[in-house]
Protein backbone atom coordinates (compact mmCIF):
# COMPACT_ATOMS: atom_id res chain seq x y z
CA UNK A 1 0.00 0.00 0.00
CA UNK A 2 1.37 3.44 -0.94
CA UNK A 3 1.46 6.60 1.18
CA UNK A 4 -1.62 7.80 -0.74
CA UNK A 5 -3.58 4.72 0.35
CA UNK A 6 -3.55 3.20 -3.14
CA UNK A 7 -2.37 -0.35 -3.77
CA UNK A 8 1.07 -0.78 -5.34
CA UNK A 9 2.43 -3.59 -7.49
CA UNK A 10 6.07 -4.54 -6.93
CA UNK A 11 8.38 -6.15 -9.45
CA UNK A 12 11.87 -7.51 -8.89
CA UNK A 13 14.23 -9.59 -10.96
CA UNK A 14 16.17 -12.15 -9.01
CA UNK A 15 19.86 -11.42 -9.19
CA UNK A 16 19.56 -8.09 -11.02
CA UNK A 17 19.39 -5.95 -7.86
CA UNK A 18 16.68 -3.91 -9.60
CA UNK A 19 13.16 -3.49 -8.20
CA UNK A 20 10.24 -1.19 -8.92
CA UNK A 21 6.74 -0.20 -7.78
CA UNK A 22 3.67 0.77 -9.83
CA UNK A 23 0.28 2.22 -8.88
CA UNK A 24 -2.41 0.99 -11.34
CA UNK A 25 -5.13 3.20 -9.82
CA UNK A 26 -2.98 6.30 -10.39
CA UNK A 27 -2.34 6.23 -14.12
CA UNK A 28 0.09 3.27 -13.91
CA UNK A 29 2.79 5.53 -12.53
CA UNK A 30 6.08 3.83 -11.69
CA UNK A 31 6.62 5.51 -8.33
CA UNK A 32 9.91 3.82 -7.42
CA UNK A 33 12.86 2.16 -9.15
CA UNK A 34 15.63 0.95 -6.86
CA UNK A 35 19.09 -0.35 -7.68
CA UNK A 36 20.77 -2.22 -4.82
CA UNK A 37 18.23 -0.58 -2.52
CA UNK A 38 18.97 2.99 -3.68
CA UNK A 39 16.21 5.06 -5.27
CA UNK A 40 16.83 6.16 -8.88
CA UNK A 41 13.66 8.24 -9.32
CA UNK A 42 13.17 11.71 -7.86
CA UNK A 43 10.19 11.72 -5.50
CA UNK A 44 9.65 15.51 -5.71
CA UNK A 45 6.45 16.35 -3.78
CA UNK A 46 5.51 12.70 -3.45
CA UNK A 47 2.88 10.32 -4.75
CA UNK A 48 -0.05 12.01 -3.03
CA UNK A 49 0.66 15.32 -4.81
CA UNK A 50 0.84 13.48 -8.10
CA UNK A 51 -2.45 11.68 -7.49
CA UNK A 52 -4.34 14.77 -6.32
CA UNK A 53 -2.66 17.67 -8.14
CA UNK A 54 -0.73 16.19 -11.05
CA UNK A 55 2.65 17.22 -9.59
CA UNK A 56 4.83 14.76 -11.45
CA UNK A 57 7.42 12.40 -9.93
CA UNK A 58 8.76 8.90 -10.60
CA UNK A 59 7.90 7.77 -14.14
CA UNK A 60 4.39 8.97 -14.97
CA UNK A 61 2.58 8.20 -18.22
CA UNK A 62 1.45 11.55 -19.64
CA UNK A 63 -1.85 10.83 -21.37
CA UNK A 64 -3.48 11.77 -23.69
CA UNK A 65 -0.81 14.41 -24.31
CA UNK A 66 2.69 15.05 -23.02
CA UNK A 67 3.93 18.50 -22.09
CA UNK A 68 1.87 21.63 -22.75
CA UNK A 69 -1.01 22.67 -24.96
CA UNK A 70 -1.24 26.27 -26.18
CA UNK A 71 -4.86 26.58 -25.05
CA UNK A 72 -7.98 24.84 -23.82
CA UNK A 73 -9.33 23.68 -27.18
CA UNK A 74 -8.14 21.61 -30.11
CA UNK A 75 -9.75 20.41 -33.34
CA UNK A 76 -9.45 17.04 -35.03
CA UNK A 77 -11.49 14.95 -37.46
CA UNK A 78 -14.18 17.58 -37.81
CA UNK A 79 -14.76 18.14 -34.11
CA UNK A 80 -13.55 20.77 -31.66
CA UNK A 81 -12.79 19.69 -28.11
CA UNK A 82 -13.14 22.19 -25.27
CA UNK A 83 -11.07 21.12 -22.27
CA UNK A 84 -12.72 21.59 -18.88
CA UNK A 85 -11.20 24.31 -16.70
CA UNK A 86 -10.95 21.86 -13.83
CA UNK A 87 -7.53 21.76 -12.08
CA UNK A 88 -8.51 18.54 -10.31
CA UNK A 89 -8.74 16.86 -13.75
CA UNK A 90 -6.14 18.69 -15.85
CA UNK A 91 -3.10 20.33 -14.25
CA UNK A 92 -1.84 23.77 -15.30
CA UNK A 93 1.70 24.99 -15.81
CA UNK A 94 3.08 28.30 -14.53
CA UNK A 95 1.49 30.14 -17.45
CA UNK A 96 -1.96 28.64 -16.84
CA UNK A 97 -1.69 26.23 -19.79
CA UNK A 98 -2.98 22.64 -19.61
CA UNK A 99 -0.09 20.24 -19.11
CA UNK A 100 0.47 16.47 -19.18
CA UNK A 101 -3.08 15.31 -19.94
CA UNK A 102 -5.43 13.93 -17.31
CA UNK A 103 -4.10 13.92 -13.74
CA UNK A 104 -3.01 10.36 -12.95
CA UNK A 105 -5.19 9.99 -9.88
CA UNK A 106 -8.26 10.15 -12.14
CA UNK A 107 -7.09 7.29 -14.40
CA UNK A 108 -7.44 3.76 -13.00
CA UNK A 109 -5.96 0.83 -14.92
CA UNK A 110 -6.95 -2.82 -14.65
CA UNK A 111 -4.24 -5.43 -14.21
CA UNK A 112 -4.66 -8.11 -16.85
CA UNK A 113 -2.15 -10.45 -15.27
CA UNK A 114 -1.83 -9.80 -11.53
CA UNK A 115 1.81 -10.56 -10.72
CA UNK A 116 2.77 -13.08 -8.09
CA UNK A 117 5.18 -12.07 -5.29
CA UNK A 118 8.66 -11.78 -6.76
CA UNK A 119 7.35 -11.37 -10.32
CA UNK A 120 9.42 -9.45 -12.86
CA UNK A 121 6.63 -8.31 -15.23
CA UNK A 122 3.13 -6.87 -15.25
CA UNK A 123 0.48 -5.96 -17.81
CA UNK A 124 -2.58 -3.72 -17.59
CA UNK A 125 -5.28 -2.24 -19.79
CA UNK A 126 -7.49 0.83 -19.89
CA UNK A 127 -10.67 1.26 -21.90
CA UNK A 128 -11.04 4.90 -23.01
CA UNK A 129 -14.68 5.34 -23.98
CA UNK A 130 -17.93 7.09 -23.09
CA UNK A 131 -18.22 4.74 -20.12
CA UNK A 132 -15.57 6.98 -18.48
CA UNK A 133 -17.23 10.37 -19.16
CA UNK A 134 -14.65 12.64 -17.50
CA UNK A 135 -11.84 11.07 -19.53
CA UNK A 136 -13.90 11.13 -22.71
CA UNK A 137 -14.67 14.82 -22.17
CA UNK A 138 -10.96 15.60 -22.34
CA UNK A 139 -10.18 13.23 -25.23
CA UNK A 140 -13.35 12.00 -27.02
CA UNK A 141 -11.81 9.22 -29.11
CA UNK A 142 -12.71 5.62 -28.30
CA UNK A 143 -9.71 3.31 -27.93
CA UNK A 144 -8.00 0.82 -25.65
CA UNK A 145 -4.59 1.09 -24.04
CA UNK A 146 -2.29 -1.75 -23.03
CA UNK A 147 0.66 -1.21 -20.68
CA UNK A 148 3.44 -3.74 -20.02
CA UNK A 149 6.52 -3.46 -17.82
CA UNK A 150 9.32 -5.99 -17.42
CA UNK A 151 12.57 -6.17 -15.47
CA UNK A 152 15.24 -8.18 -17.21
CA UNK A 153 19.06 -8.20 -16.98
CA UNK A 154 19.21 -4.94 -15.04
CA UNK A 155 16.84 -3.19 -17.45
CA UNK A 156 13.28 -1.92 -17.14
CA UNK A 157 11.33 -2.02 -20.40
CA UNK A 158 7.99 -0.22 -20.69
CA UNK A 159 5.61 -0.75 -23.61
CA UNK A 160 2.34 1.01 -24.41
CA UNK A 161 0.04 -0.13 -27.22
CA UNK A 162 -2.87 1.99 -28.44
CA UNK A 163 -5.69 0.17 -30.26
CA UNK A 164 -8.25 2.26 -32.13
CA UNK A 165 -10.93 -0.31 -31.35
CA UNK A 166 -13.99 1.81 -32.07
CA UNK A 167 -15.24 3.99 -34.92
CA UNK A 168 -13.04 6.98 -33.98
CA UNK A 169 -9.66 8.04 -35.26
CA UNK A 170 -7.19 8.37 -32.35
CA UNK A 171 -4.44 11.03 -32.22
CA UNK A 172 -1.13 10.02 -30.65
CA UNK A 173 0.44 12.69 -28.46
CA UNK A 174 1.38 10.84 -25.24
CA UNK A 175 4.72 10.35 -23.55
CA UNK A 176 6.54 9.55 -20.31
CA UNK A 177 8.40 11.76 -17.85
CA UNK A 178 11.15 9.78 -16.04
CA UNK A 179 12.71 11.76 -13.20
CA UNK A 180 16.17 10.19 -13.06
CA UNK A 181 18.50 10.69 -10.12
CA UNK A 182 21.97 9.30 -9.41
CA UNK A 183 22.40 8.64 -5.68
CA UNK A 184 25.38 10.42 -4.17
CA UNK A 185 26.14 12.48 -7.28
CA UNK A 186 26.20 16.26 -7.12
CA UNK A 187 24.28 17.86 -9.97
CA UNK A 188 27.30 19.63 -11.46
CA UNK A 189 29.22 16.35 -11.66
CA UNK A 190 26.51 14.42 -13.46
CA UNK A 191 27.81 13.40 -16.92
CA UNK A 192 25.13 13.62 -19.61
CA UNK A 193 25.03 12.15 -23.11
CA UNK A 194 22.39 13.10 -25.69
CA UNK A 195 21.85 11.53 -29.13
CA UNK A 196 21.74 13.28 -32.49
CA UNK A 197 18.35 15.01 -32.93
CA UNK A 198 16.77 18.28 -34.06
CA UNK A 199 16.07 21.08 -31.60
CA UNK A 200 12.67 22.76 -31.58
CA UNK A 201 12.48 26.52 -31.12
CA UNK A 202 10.19 27.54 -28.27
CA UNK A 203 8.12 30.61 -27.53
CA UNK A 204 8.32 32.26 -24.12
CA UNK A 205 5.49 29.98 -22.90
CA UNK A 206 7.50 26.86 -23.91
CA UNK A 207 5.24 26.08 -26.89
CA UNK A 208 7.18 25.00 -30.02
CA UNK A 209 7.07 27.60 -32.80
CA UNK A 210 9.57 26.23 -35.31
CA UNK A 211 12.51 23.96 -36.00
CA UNK A 212 16.02 24.71 -34.89
CA UNK A 213 19.28 23.12 -35.92
CA UNK A 214 20.12 19.45 -36.27
CA UNK A 215 22.36 18.62 -33.33
CA UNK A 216 25.15 16.03 -33.29
CA UNK A 217 25.55 13.63 -30.35
CA UNK A 218 26.64 15.52 -27.24
CA UNK A 219 28.42 14.70 -24.01
CA UNK A 220 28.98 17.13 -21.14
CA UNK A 221 28.98 17.64 -17.39
CA UNK A 222 25.60 19.05 -16.36
CA UNK A 223 27.21 21.74 -14.22
CA UNK A 224 24.87 24.72 -13.92
CA UNK A 225 23.17 24.13 -17.28
CA UNK A 226 19.38 24.18 -17.34
CA UNK A 227 17.08 22.34 -19.74
CA UNK A 228 13.41 22.44 -20.67
CA UNK A 229 14.01 21.74 -24.34
CA UNK A 230 12.05 19.90 -27.03
CA UNK A 231 13.44 17.81 -29.88
CA UNK A 232 12.17 15.89 -32.89
CA UNK A 233 13.78 13.68 -35.54
CA UNK A 234 14.95 11.44 -32.72
CA UNK A 235 16.01 8.13 -34.32
CA UNK A 236 14.87 4.74 -33.11
CA UNK A 237 17.32 3.17 -30.67
CA UNK A 238 18.51 6.64 -29.62
CA UNK A 239 20.19 6.55 -26.19
CA UNK A 240 20.21 9.26 -23.50
CA UNK A 241 22.39 8.68 -20.44
CA UNK A 242 23.45 10.04 -17.05
CA UNK A 243 26.61 8.81 -15.31
CA UNK A 244 28.16 9.40 -11.91
CA UNK A 245 29.52 7.70 -8.77
CA UNK A 246 30.24 4.49 -10.67
CA UNK A 247 26.70 4.06 -12.00
CA UNK A 248 25.24 4.70 -15.46
CA UNK A 249 21.56 5.07 -16.36
CA UNK A 250 20.66 4.74 -20.03
CA UNK A 251 17.26 5.52 -21.50
CA UNK A 252 16.82 3.98 -24.95
CA UNK A 253 13.92 4.83 -27.27
CA UNK A 254 13.25 1.39 -28.68
CA UNK A 255 10.22 2.10 -30.86
CA UNK A 256 7.51 4.66 -31.54
CA UNK A 257 9.04 7.78 -29.93
CA UNK A 258 10.27 10.24 -32.61
CA UNK A 259 10.31 13.18 -30.16
CA UNK A 260 11.76 13.91 -26.75
CA UNK A 261 12.05 16.55 -24.06
CA UNK A 262 15.06 17.11 -21.81
CA UNK A 263 14.21 18.71 -18.46
CA UNK A 264 16.75 19.69 -15.79
CA UNK A 265 15.74 22.85 -13.89
CA UNK A 266 18.18 24.85 -11.79
CA UNK A 267 18.95 23.48 -8.33
CA UNK A 268 17.35 20.12 -9.19
CA UNK A 269 19.01 16.83 -8.35
CA UNK A 270 17.44 15.02 -11.33
CA UNK A 271 17.37 15.03 -15.10
CA UNK A 272 14.42 13.94 -17.26
CA UNK A 273 14.76 12.31 -20.68
CA UNK A 274 11.16 12.24 -21.85
CA UNK A 275 10.00 9.88 -24.65
CA UNK A 276 7.21 11.51 -26.70
CA UNK A 277 5.09 10.30 -29.61
CA UNK A 278 4.66 13.88 -30.88
CA UNK A 279 6.03 17.35 -30.11
CA UNK A 280 4.48 19.43 -27.36
CA UNK A 281 1.22 21.10 -28.45
CA UNK A 282 0.75 18.66 -31.35
CA UNK A 283 -2.94 18.23 -30.48
CA UNK A 284 -3.48 21.96 -31.08
CA UNK A 285 -0.96 22.68 -33.84
CA UNK A 286 -1.13 19.37 -35.71
CA UNK A 287 2.61 19.47 -36.42
CA UNK A 288 4.15 16.02 -36.06
CA UNK A 289 0.85 14.46 -34.98
CA UNK A 290 0.09 10.91 -36.11
CA UNK A 291 -3.53 9.73 -36.13
CA UNK A 292 -4.64 6.09 -35.96
CA UNK A 293 -7.48 5.02 -38.22
CA UNK A 294 -10.18 2.72 -36.77
CA UNK A 295 -8.77 -0.76 -36.28
CA UNK A 296 -5.10 0.32 -36.27
CA UNK A 297 -2.62 -0.23 -33.43
CA UNK A 298 0.45 1.72 -32.37
CA UNK A 299 3.22 0.38 -30.15
CA UNK A 300 5.78 2.52 -28.31
CA UNK A 301 8.62 1.18 -26.16
CA UNK A 302 11.51 2.54 -24.14
CA UNK A 303 13.95 1.01 -21.69
CA UNK A 304 15.97 2.11 -18.68
CA UNK A 305 19.21 0.21 -18.10
CA UNK A 306 21.31 0.54 -14.99
CA UNK A 307 24.84 -0.72 -14.79
CA UNK A 308 27.92 -0.34 -12.64
CA UNK A 309 31.08 1.11 -14.12
CA UNK A 310 34.56 -0.16 -13.27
Amino acid sequence: MSSSGLATVELAEEGSELAGKWVPEAGMICCSLRHRGEELLAQNRGLSSYVELGKTMGIPLLYPWANRLAGFDYSLAGRTVELPHDPSLVALDGNGLPIHGVIGGRVAWELTRPPEPGASSLSARLRWSESAPELFEVFPFEHELHYAAQLRAGTLEVEVTVHACGADVVPLAFGFHPYLALPGVQRERMLIELPAMRALTLAANQIPNGHGQQLPPQGFALGDREFDDGFDLVPERAVFSATGAGRRIELELLEGYPCAQVFAPAASSFICFEPMTAPANALCAGSGLRVLEPGERYRARFSLSIRDLP
